[in-house]
């Protein structure tokens, strides 16, 4: 770890104080993409990689590797995985274990392989293999998402993958979901417009609520006969669903689609609630707006204009809003987010979440400018810890990508 008080300005708080988890010169190191189930629920311990981008990693880096870092005993890093190939790690809801994939795939072939570790790195085990077609279906999984969610139990891990053979164009897409205590596999949905799922389980303890798994559906995307995706949306814009993990109610969320907003393509849940937040961009007025909603049934791919769709603008009083990605603590109460222009280093904002459904975000303070490039894979993707108190953001403002760690919001 290394202080780095010359991240902060004169706008910053008082009292702010800014870490850099990573400091290899070598190989670049980053946080997880924002929405990944990374933290053990007292906030002490978080998973982060090395020899990646904010993105993910190439499957075929042997220097890829997940990391725990332990924020009470001075942010020390210690390795997890030792196989090539690891993506898509979840950390369970008890703190107790990573769960991860080793994608060995090829298209039409290969196998893939979930396993779990315990989080002080010993008892590493195979939950299950799958090297043939997934059951029911003649789909081989490959192209392997680089996020997997976990559900609010624990008891089972979702991630999606490109399920073609190579031989055509516009093959599907499709999301799977792992039964960890009886070591099966179920695919629950394909389809050629689900390239870019971001599946997230709702955190719910609730025992129904807990099976929905939010999905970004990307209408009009191009894909080539090997998984490669050369357009990723079509001008009417993605839009996001609810559906329960055995493949049933399969709903929508209010948001995009209706000519005048789109959205941007990030989303996640409010805390436990079964209220979701997502970023959109508007035309008129030319903003980028943060939107709470709740799903209501599938009404056609309309968006904004569902029947039933209930929504929130929480950005409303927040002068010309340029919010891309945020998230929230478990309570829902926090929301951390980075802003535009991103030719200026994408600042970070916090702001505090009232009512939900009803309340914009109050209290709104810059916090600092993380001075990234925030070019292709250099995002800065900030995110808090569970309770609210840590802030964590990407940037390669020292010419290399790194991971860094806020203390001091309160």
């Amino acid at each position: 770890m290394k202080l780095r008080p010359d991240l902060l300005d004169e706008r910053s708080p008082e009292g702010l104080e800014v870490i850099q988890l990573t400091t290899e010169t070598e190989v670049p190191s980053t946080h997880l993409y924002m929405e990944a189930q990374v933290f053990t629920p007292d906030s002490r311990r978080l998973v982060l990689h090395r020899s990646a981008t904010a993105h993910g990693s190439n499957p075929q880096d042997p220097n890829h590797q997940y990391l725990r870092c332990d924020l009470d005993d001075h942010c020390s890093l210690h390795p997890l995985t030792v196989e090539v190939g690891v993506t898509g790690a979840s950390v369970s809801p008890d703190g107790r274990y990573v769960y991860y994939f080793v994608d060995e795939t090829t298209v039409g072939g290969g196998r893939l392989t979930l396993k779990r570790v315990n989080l002080d790195g010993t008892e590493r085990c195979t939950i299950t293999v799958v090297d043939a077609p997934l059951p029911g279906t003649r789909f081989r999984p490959s192209c392997i998402y680089p996020l997997s969610t976990i559900s609010a139990d624990g008891q089972r891990i979702a991630i999606s993958a490109f399920l073609g053979d190579g031989s055509a164009a516009e093959a599907p897409w499709g999301l799977m979901v792992f039964d960890i205590a009886a070591a099966t596999v179920q695919l629950i949905l394909h389809g050629p417009t689900w390239c870019n799922l971001h599946a997230q389980y709702c955190r719910s303890s609730d025992p129904e609520e807990s099976h929905d798994i939010l999905i970004q559906e990307n209408h009009g995307n191009e894909t080539d006969a090997r998984g490669e995706v050369t357009r990723l949306v079509g001008g009417a814009g993605a839009d996001i669903h609810l559906i329960r993990d055995d493949g049933t109610n399969f709903r929508n969320l209010p948001w995009g689609r209706d000519g005048n907003e789109a959205c941007q393509g990030h989303q996640c849940w409010r805390g436990r609630s079964t209220w979701a937040i997502t970023s959109t961009c508007t035309r008129q007025p030319p903003e980028a707006q943060l939107i709470e909603g709740q799903a209501a049934p599938f009404a056609g791919h309309v968006g904004a204009e569902t029947p039933g769709g209930r929504r929130n603008d929480l950005s409303r009083e927040f002068p010309n809003p340029q919010f891309y990605h945020f998230a929230t603590d478990i309570a829902g109460m926090r929301l951390i987010s980075d802003a535009a222009p991103f030719d200026q280093g994408g600042p970070i904002y916090l702001g505090e979440l009232g009512t939900p459904g009803e309340e914009p975000i109050r209290n709104w303070r810059y916090l600092l400018n993380p001075r990234s490039s925030c070019g292709g894979d250099a995002h800065v993707h900030p995110f808090l810890s569970p309770d609210g108190k840590l802030g964590f953001f990407n940037s390669d403002e020292s010419g290399l990508l790194q991971a860094y760690l806020i203390r001091g919001l309160g």
